[in-house]
């Protein structure tokens, strides 16, 4: 299974991971090694636990769209 992590550079270092097929799943690290390696425990974890109890996972996401929004300030 395959799905996409969304990394969110941090002030002070780092990252923020989302994983936009598991909405209430995410993770952080400090390299972009660091970052997969999280968001795949994450993403077992939390399948593991969905297929305990009988949920459907969520379908595999492979790409998303990164627009920039410019705003007044």
């Amino acid at each position: 299974m395959q799905y996409t992590i969304v990394l969110i550079p941090q002030e002070g270092g780092g990252f923020f991971v989302g994983i936009p097929a598991l909405p209430h799943a995410f993770t952080q690290g400090e390299t972009l090694d660091e970052c997969v390696t999280n968001a795949r425990e994450v993403i077992q974890l939390v399948t593991e636990t969905m297929r305990e109890r009988g949920e459907p996972l969520p379908e595999t996401t492979t790409a998303h769209h990164v627009l920039t929004v410019e705003v007044d300030g």
